[in-house]
């Protein structure tokens, strides 16, 4: 198959009810650009007819469309990470199926690259979340920041364009748990922003819970720095010298006030205990997650599973047929 232009990875999670809606805007979107496109959507393990309504969009626009099927549920990330092994053209948009970003803003990002930049991330110029979810993504974002080297204005906007030789990058990693956006800042060598548009979603409610944003940013800031554990490091020092410094304090006190100082040496050492089996607690689940993250590593169990895949096969259809529809299976 002759290799595209662009290719437009779209990770598919349960938005049976919100597709046709996309297919009616992202084909025409595209068509205008008068480029050689392809679109793949990656079928995350969907649990209503997401798979077959893609199928049936696959068989009305086979020679620009292309369809990976997971066995089950992987994630957001996985599941563009296997968009990315099967995308063939020299540039790479992620966009997500629930048309928050509109696939207008496709040309963008386009244009940007064209500047000479490698990575263009999007940022949403008026985003449409609840208060929540806008004020939580600032707080992220700063630590984020302060943790790592990576800096993007608005981490949680899919609506990203990668060079080719970024996507090879990202290819060559093999890692479990990671982000890839961070991951692509890591590699480029010019990335830029660019603001886009942002819009309420229509149908369907959001996929990711308030514990799936806790984990994806849990996973940025371990997956991309050892500060965690460097600042734990420095809380622990903090600590004893100052437990070291109560500890003086109180023996004076005993001294100068003799037993009227017994009640208040005993509250301090209480309150200072509970203190510190917190802190303890959460030294010792900080580890284990940079432990467990080698855990996982270690196994080299497959990320994911593809049962199939829907595209043109033009290479074997017989002259004068058309392309074969074919199925193939993987394991990453």
């Amino acid at each position: 198959m002759s290799q595209p232009t662009l290719s437009i990875v779209i990770p598919v999670y349960n938005e049976e009810a919100g597709l046709p809606a996309l297919f009616a805007r992202l084909y025409p979107a595209l068509d205008v650009m008068k480029l050689d496109y392809e679109i793949l959507f990656v079928n995350d393990g969907s649990h209503d007819r997401s798979a077959a309504v893609l199928r049936a969009q696959f068989e009305q626009r086979p020679d620009v469309t292309r369809v990976i099927l997971f066995n089950a549920n992987y994630g957001q990330h996985l599941a563009i990470m296997a968009g990315f092994q099967y995308a063939r053209g020299q540039r790479i948009v992620t966009l997500d199926a629930d048309l928050q970003n509109p696939p207008e803003e496709i040309g963008k990002l386009l244009a940007k690259m064209d500047e000479g930049y490698d990575y263009v991330g999007g940022v949403r110029a008026k985003r449409h979340d609840t208060w929540f979810r806008r004020n939580a993504s600032r707080l992220m974002n700063r630590l984020r920041e302060s943790t790592t080297r990576i800096h993007m204005t608005d981490q949680g906007c899919m609506l990203r364009a990668y060079d080719r030789q970024i996507v090879e990058a990202i290819n060559k990693c093999e890692e479990v748990n990671t982000f890839i956006p961070a991951l692509a800042y890591t590699f480029s060598s010019s990335p830029a922003e660019i603001e886009v548009a942002h819009e309420e979603r229509a149908i369907g409610t959001t996929k990711y819970s308030l514990y799936k944003l806790m984990r994806l940013n849990f996973d940025l800031v371990t997956g991309f720095s050892l500060a965690p554990l460097q600042a734990f490091s420095l809380v622990g020092f903090l600590l004893a010298a100052a437990s070291t410094g109560v500890v003086v304090f109180q023996v004076i006190n005993r001294l100068v006030r003799g037993a009227a100082a017994e009640g208040v040496f005993q509250s301090v050492t209480e309150a200072a205990q509970f203190f510190l089996f917190g802190v303890v607690l959460f030294g010792i689940g900080l580890l284990g997650e940079y432990i467990g993250r080698i855990y996982q590593e270690v196994l080299r169990r497959p990320r994911f599973i593809v049962s199939a895949v829907l595209e043109e096969r033009a290479d074997s259809a017989p002259a004068g047929m058309p392309a074969e529809l074919h199925k193939t299976s993987a394991i990453r």
